[in-house]
């Protein structure tokens, strides 16, 4: 997320492109390119993420004119209030506030874990969740993230109870 650049997101057709990170190098904050070439992948954005990255790239374009000769031009779209990638220990800390406020005891990375389950559990096909958490390996979304509740087994050993009686 901190190294996505608002030339990867198409917000006319929809599809945000997944091409980069944010990591530390030699103790500075450098782009680099995704982890595994399966993590290279285009992902279709809902209308609720579309809305919001509109309503986010109107903020921060106001934010450019507050800071002014002080902004400095990265094209990434989650950036400080003076255009520089977020350290992602920042994130974290203005995450905890957010978090309390909704109750939740989440970490913010948690947050791919509950949108990979969720979609699971919503009978969204594993191989893709798998492309849309860009796993090379099936095996990894399901060993990670498919956790059957109680009220799934039971409705699927229900469903096998209707098909056998």
């Amino acid at each position: 997320m901190l190294g996505l650049h608002w030339a990867a997101v198409d917000l006319e057709r929809g599809t945000l492109i997944v091409s980069s990170n944010l990591q530390r190098v030699d103790g500075a904050l450098q782009i680099g390119p995704t982890k595994t070439a399966s993590s290279l992948r285009t992902l279709p954005l809902p209308p609720l993420v579309l809305e919001a990255l509109r309503a986010h790239r109107e903020r921060q374009a106001q934010e450019r004119v507050a800071a002014g000769e002080r902004w400095t031009e990265t094209g990434l779209v989650f950036t400080s209030r003076v255009g520089t990638p977020i350290e992602p220990d920042n994130l974290r800390r203005s995450w905890y506030p957010l978090r309390d406020r909704l109750g939740l005891s989440l970490r913010f990375h948690d947050l791919r874990h509950t949108c990979l389950t969720l979609l699971l559990d919503l009978g969204v096909p594993p191989h893709i969740v798998r492309q849309i958490a860009g796993h090379s390996d099936i095996g990894v979304t399901m060993k990670v993230y498919a956790h059957a509740s109680l009220d799934e087994q039971r409705k699927a050993l229900g469903s096998l109870s209707d098909r056998l009686g």
